[in-house]
């Protein structure tokens, strides 16, 4: 069952903890906002309400995703993870729009904040706490290769530039008495978020879409094929496409007219067990045929 297994098992709390971080880090932020009564700090904590929502989204994802396939999902559930990615991309935009809203006003505006080395403590330790969330969920999502786990560390990463931005514009206003340096720094970072909502949109999108495997994947496929396929001829039609943290393989295989199915079937055994060892989680389609069916161009010989 092996790593890749644990994981799978783990996503679903590690999806949870991820709507548990959340509501205590927009906690901790309402506190920073209600010691000050600044508006970035507030801004900063609308922007966790998102994180919340996001992070509820993201564990149904998973939770729906990693159902086994059915009667009307023949091809299991996996792209539902990506219905998360692009809501979550859409709420990262809205959280940069309504940050946009409360800061925009203060640059005609500026004003003094009180207790602010209170806010920038508390508001700094959700920070912290936020980066090493997502650090940890990117990570993670990446290895079980899951969307909608890294779209939900991506959209706290924006969370957290949000936090950082906020805390510098709030001490370089406090240090110089440019006041308006907060919302300015604020509308800054918003342009940071919008761009960071564009990539886990597009992320998605494409995933929607059946992309491809990337080139070094292709490569490793090839290549385990070539070396699990002894005894047949060939290979040709070699299509691949991902969705969420499946894997879909598929190819025609050419053997020998005179060669029983029991072994084409054998080798066939073979070189699916070795690929799903080389991609963990492949579903792999072999379509046999026999010699006279040899292509001459756009094959792998074996």
């Amino acid at each position: 069952m092996g790593e890749r297994s644990m994981a799978e098992r783990n996503i679903g709390l590690v999806a949870a903890t991820s709507v548990a971080v959340a509501l205590a880090v927009m906690g901790i932020k309402y506190v920073a906002y209600l010691a000050t009564g600044s508006v970035a700090l507030y801004s900063d904590a609308l922007e966790s309400v998102v994180n919340v929502i996001a992070g509820v989204v993201a564990f149904l994802a998973v939770s729906y995703s990693g159902r086994p396939a059915d009667t009307h999902h023949q091809f299991g559930h996996h792209k539902a993870e990506y219905f998360s990615a692009v809501l979550e991309g859409v709420m990262i935009v809205v959280a940069a729009l309504l940050i946009i809203s409360e800061a925009a006003p203060l640059l005609w505006r500026p004003r003094a904040i009180e207790g602010a080395f209170v806010g920038l403590l508390v508001n700094g330790s959700a920070t912290l706490i936020n980066a090493a969330w997502c650090y940890f969920l990117i990570r993670f999502g990446k290895r079980v290769r899951s969307p909608a786990l890294v779209a939900d560390g991506r959209h706290i990463v924006s969370d957290v530039v949000t936090s950082a931005g906020v805390l510098l514009g709030l001490v370089l206003a406090q240090a110089t008495g440019w006041h308006v340096l907060d919302p300015l720094l604020a509308l800054i970072v918003a342009v940071n978020i919008l761009w960071a909502g564009w990539r886990v949109i597009q992320d998605s999108l494409l995933g929607l879409m059946d992309t491809a495997v990337t080139a070094d994947i292709l490569a490793l496929i090839g290549a385990t094929i070539t070396r699990h396929a002894g005894g047949a001829l060939q290979v040709h039609d070699l299509r691949t496409r991902t969705a969420g943290s499946a894997t879909f393989i598929e190819f025609h295989l050419v053997v020998p007219g005179a060669m029983t199915v029991a072994t084409a079937h054998g080798i066939c055994d073979r070189i699916e067990m070795a690929l799903v060892a080389a991609v963990p989680g492949s579903q792999v389609l072999i379509h046999l045929e026999p010699e006279d069916e040899a292509k001459g161009r756009d094959a792998l010989v074996v």
